[in-house]
């Protein structure tokens, strides 16, 4: 589970630092402060503990700089031309003592040390570790798994490498055996909300249910992502110890779908999986709000640009009315003020 990131000169980033909690983290912020960077930062520093890729060649391959040059997601400035990424996380393995383990990433836009990045902290004993992550990006790629993967490994292709690593997820065979309570409420929860089972055929993936087999080419992409969280859960993927990293799950998905999310992303935080999930959308707050209980845990980490420095800074609390700023609340709040003041025949 991770505890803390620590971020200096780093894309949009001046100086950060930041506590998690071990169950949900939500970040909420406008457009261009950096939710979905810090997404990638706590993939990416998690993927290597299983792919075996260095640090800095996994962090360039999910942010994608030009000609990969690690040294471009150094901030641009002309203060420093250099900057670090620090993450920590805490090891628990059964019957032994928690045990913090720390990495940092340090890079440098120098032009005399081009692209030079370097590894500190405990960099073996975390990749001695393994993680089980996943990172679910705003658009699927499901519907469109079929050759991608010998299309991206053979060819010179701009995607960034979450958009492969999630169709690598899909493709994992099921766990054997009947699933346990906690993963069987879920997946339970899941068909009834998608109404039928996913299967696969030579890469192609299918909705099954009475009706008989339905392409996924041909389903709501809305559906598709419940269908995504049964293939990870069914196979294991996310499973207690895992981390989840989703970017606006609310994309393409109906509102009315959205108290079907929120259910099973704190039944996953109940059952040990830390989920990180950026968002624009009232409802999942709401959702949250109203369904979690005391012994859940939930963090909200607010992001804006200080008015006086435009730095970005992060404020977190443990509560839904504590979010500030929360753009989200005070939008929605704005429009029902408009509305009441039309309907009292203002202007």
């Amino acid at each position: 589970m991770y505890k803390s990131l620590k971020i200096k000169n780093f894309t949009a980033f001046d100086q950060l630092e930041m506590y998690f909690s071990p169950g949900i983290n939500i970040f909420v912020g406008a457009n261009g402060t950096g939710k979905t960077h810090i997404l990638k930062l706590i993939y990416a520093a998690s993927d290597i503990t299983r792919s075996k890729k260095g640090l800095a060649e996994k962090v360039n391959k999910v942010f994608l700089p030009s000609q990969e040059q690690i040294g471009r997601l150094v901030k641009r400035s002309s203060k420093s031309s250099k900057g670090f990424i620090e993450w920590v996380r805490e090891n628990n393995v059964k019957g032994n003592e928690p045990e913090a383990l720390k990495v940092r990433l340090s890079m440098t836009n120098h032009t005399k040390e081009a692209n030079k990045a370097t590894l500190s902290g405990s960099p073996k004993r975390w990749v001695e570790m393994p993680l089980d992550s996943v990172y679910i990006p705003v658009k699927d790629m499901m519907a469109n798994a079929p050759g991608f993967r010998a299309l991206y490994s053979q060819r010179h292709i701009h995607f960034e490498e979450v958009y492969s690593d999630i169709i690598d997820r899909v493709f994992i065979p099921p766990l054997k055996g009947q699933p346990l309570k906690e993963r069987k409420k879920i997946l339970t929860l899941l068909q009834e909300a998608m109404e039928g089972k996913v299967i696969t055929k030579n890469e192609e993936f299918f909705l099954k249910n009475k009706q008989g087999e339905l392409e996924f080419t041909l389903l709501a992409e809305g559906i598709r992502k419940l269908a995504l969280l049964w293939v990870l859960i069914q196979n294991g993927t996310l499973l207690k110890g895992s981390i989840l990293c989703w970017d606006e799950p609310e994309t393409n998905l109906n509102p009315r779908l959205m108290k079907t999310v929120i259910s099973i992303l704190i039944e996953l935080q109940r059952m040990g999986v830390q989920v990180f999930l950026s968002t624009h959308d009232y409802v999942i707050l709401k959702e949250l709000d109203l369904q979690t209980e005391k012994k859940d845990s939930v963090k909200y980490h607010a992001f804006s640009r200080d008015e006086s420095s435009a730095e970005i800074v992060v404020n977190s609390t443990d509560h839904y009315l504590d979010i500030s700023p929360n753009a989200i609340d005070e939008t929605f709040g704005d429009l029902v003020d408009r509305e009441i003041t039309r309907s009292m025949g203002g202007s």
